[in-house]
């Protein structure tokens, strides 16, 4: 079963404009949240799917415009959590008349796949999304509403999603989950009287749209040629926000929840200095690029230099994507091998790295590697997030358990200092400071009990489910099997 975490897009122009180019400028925005594929899809033809970031298609962009010219659209940015990378799984899909683009994870994927009579499943098409789509096109038939389809269908379904669909008969549905698990705005574009669904606000900004507000979770939002319309298909008065997007997923300019993405990144830096004053420290240098706000806040807040002291090698096959939404390891060791130091920042000094978080560690021994060799005196990594030692089911692509390194080397330990000097043996640093859930929940600025942190306390009551931990070679197993 392949799912994904990715962006979607929906946009509909009520003064009849082409919405395809700026539906291209929003998912190049969101590319951020996925570089495997991205598709298109407009009422009454096949989606229009490539593989590879959307930049590489420029010089298609005219004819694309042209053939595709529509005033309603939706589009997808894929990043796949587990499986298959292919044409085949890009997103938006089609089943009937309706095309559908989602942004998380069914969890119970599988079990939903039974309900889904006369359907044959493969390896490579077998999606969370497709399943979830087929089944949803199944209640629409027998109730004729997407508003009573999607009440019906978020029973069946355990996980988090954020979903637009776009029917043939011109209609933009826009919905998220109940918990609220994933982000999803809504933006309005005056000049060309456009309605802009989109996974977040800087796909907004992007085409100069103002943001009107947050999807509410458990919303679902229906445009039209009359406008736009909003019902509930769930009420869910607690709700569970992923940490892990305020922290790194999310692109800094973003508002969601009516926080700014950057602010609460800086915020977060300064509890942290607030909570661990490290002594004796020269400089602060993040590790580029998520960790850039945190780290000045951190620095700000000691009063120590705030130095880029390690750089991206942008001019590189690779240097200017995201090494955590990687799906293949070569790739991941590839971005991260173009982080250079600059020694003359670094040498014979106490250098603070501030980093988003530490999941395989692989990428944290590489640049404390990096960091040693341009002869720093003394090393302390500080983590703006809480030891991962359980894997996600909510849509971000932690591995097994058995494959995340505080699991490995810091299972039994329930001190954050004691599992800090764990990982920093393992990974070669002087120190390691990881935040805290308490201390994380301040510095984003929502109450500790609106945010998921099960990736870190292994508490999954917000999805309503107690996983059976399976290793890496279970998780390759049942692919092949599948």
């Amino acid at each position: 079963m392949v799912h994904e975490n990715c962006g979607v897009v929906g946009i509909f122009s009520l003064g009849g404009y082409n919405v395809i180019p700026y539906l291209i400028d929003c998912l190049r925005s969101l590319q951020h949240r996925g570089q495997e594929s991205w598709g298109i899809a407009i009422p009454n033809r096949p989606p229009f799917k490539k593989t590879g970031l959307i930049s590489k298609s420029a010089n298609e962009f005219g004819k694309i415009v042209e053939k595709y010219s529509s005033n309603i659209a939706i589009g997808h940015v894929r990043y796949s959590t587990s499986g298959f990378s292919s044409l085949e799984n890009a997103q938006p899909l089609k089943v009937k008349d309706l095309c559908v683009a989602h942004n998380g994870t069914i969890t119970n994927a599988e079990q939903l796949s039974n309900m889904v009579g006369g359907c044959t499943f493969s390896p490579q098409n077998m999606t969370d999304t497709l399943v979830a789509s087929k089944r949803l096109v199944g209640h629409l038939k027998n109730n004729g509403d997407m508003a009573k389809a999607m009440n019906i269908l978020k029973n069946e379904m355990v996980g988090s999603y954020c979903f637009t669909f776009l029917s043939d008969g011109n209609t933009i549905y826009a919905a998220r989950d109940p918990r609220g698990f994933r982000p999803l705005v809504l933006g309005y574009h005056k000049d060309i009287q456009t309605y802009v669904v989109a996974s977040e606000s800087c796909a907004l900004s992007s085409i100069g749209a103002i943001l009107l507000r947050d999807v509410e979770p458990g919303e679902l939002l229906k445009i039209d040629k009359n406008g736009i319309s909003s019902e509930r298909f769930s009420e869910q008065s607690q709700h569970a926000h992923c940490s892990f997007e305020f922290t790194y997923f999310a692109h800094p300019s973003s508002i969601m929840e009516g926080i700014n993405i950057y602010m609460a990144r800086k915020r977060i830096g300064e509890y942290l200095a607030i909570k661990y004053p490290v002594e004796d420290a020269d400089v602060v240098i993040p590790v580029p690029d998520s960790s850039r706000p945190a780290a000045l806040g951190f620095s700000l807040k000691l009063g120590l230099p705030f130095e880029e002291g390690l750089l991206k090698n942008r001019y590189s096959k690779k240097g200017s994507m995201r090494s955590f939404i990687e799906p293949y390891a070569e790739d991941r060791k590839e971005i991260n091998q173009s982080i250079l130091p600059i020694k003359e920042l670094i040498h014979n000094k106490h250098v603070i790295i501030v980093d988003d978080s530490i999941v395989r560690g692989t990428s944290s021994e590489s640049i404390i590697k990096s960091i040693k060799n341009a002869g720093a005196r003394k090393i302390t990594m500080v983590i703006t997030f809480p030891p991962i030692r359980y894997p996600c089911y909510a849509g971000i692509d932690f591995p097994s358990q058995e494959e995340l390194l505080a699991f490995q080397h810091a299972k039994n330990e329930t001190s954050s200092e004691k599992i800090g000097n764990n990982i920093a043996k393992k990974i070669g640093a002087d120190n390691v400071i990881y935040n805290d859930t308490e201390n994380l929940a301040l510095g984003i600025g929502l109450k500790k009990d609106e945010l998921c942190f099960s990736c870190s306390t292994g508490n999954y009551s917000s999805l309503g489910i107690k996983p059976n931990f399976k290793t890496k070679y279970q998780i390759k197993d049942q692919l092949l099997r599948n």
